[in-house]
Order: C-alpha cells, then sequence, then structure tokens
C-alpha cells in the first residue's frame, strides 16, 4: 500500500482534553450589565449584538421598532420598589442613541 504525505489528523485521547475552543467575545460580553445612575434612578444596561438580537422590540423612547440585526441595549430598573426581580421582569429594549439622549419623562 503506497503511503500517503499528508499528515494524519490527531484525535484526543481517552481522557485527554482536546484543545480549547476560541472564545466568543461578543457573547463573553453579554454576562455582565453595567451599572447607571440617573435622575430617575439606578439601571442596569446590557448591550445586544447585531448578531444576538432575534426579536422585534418597540423602544420606549421613540416609540418604534428595534428590528431583528440590529444592536441595542437592554435597560432594567435596579431600584425597583417591588425588588430586583420585578424590575428584570419589567426590562425594555432601547434603541442606544435613544437611551443615551432620553429626557427622563418616559415614565
Amino acid at each position: 500500500m503506497p503511503r500517503s504525505n499528508r499528515p494524519r489528523r490527531r484525535t484526543a485521547a481517552p481522557g485527554k482534553h482536546a484543545a480549547p475552543e476560541e472564545l466568543d467575545l461578543d457573547r463573553t460580553r453579554l454576562g455582565v450589565p453595567t451599572r447607571e445612575s440617573a435622575p430617575d434612578g439606578e439601571w442596569a444596561v446590557r448591550s445586544i449584538t447585531a448578531r444576538n438580537a432575534a426579536k422585534t422590540y418597540t423602544c420606549p423612547g421613540c416609540h418604534r421598532e428595534v428590528p431583528p440585526g440590529i444592536a441595542h441595549l437592554v435597560v432594567w430598573a435596579e431600584d425597583n420598589i417591588f425588588g430586583a426581580d420585578a424590575g428584570l421582569r419589567e426590562r425594555r429594549h432601547w434603541h442606544t442613541n435613544c437611551w443615551r439622549t432620553r429626557t427622563f419623562r418616559y415614565r
């Protein structure tokens, strides 16, 4: 049988770990929301990349759609009077520019 000049693929031996997968930095950044203070309270702000934006939402700042595939922010109140869980349930999806330029009159 003729020999091949191609190198053989190495497979992980039983009990050995395969090479670590490359980290997806966008997915890693999603894990921790930033905290912002404003005249209307304390807010948790998490950015959503265009690749991870899968649904259509309505922005409370301009009342227009945030379509799938558009990077935006998810915002919720950290100082909700009914607790942190209630604040998280009432989270809203904002256009990034609408959140940055809001006038604090949207409630």
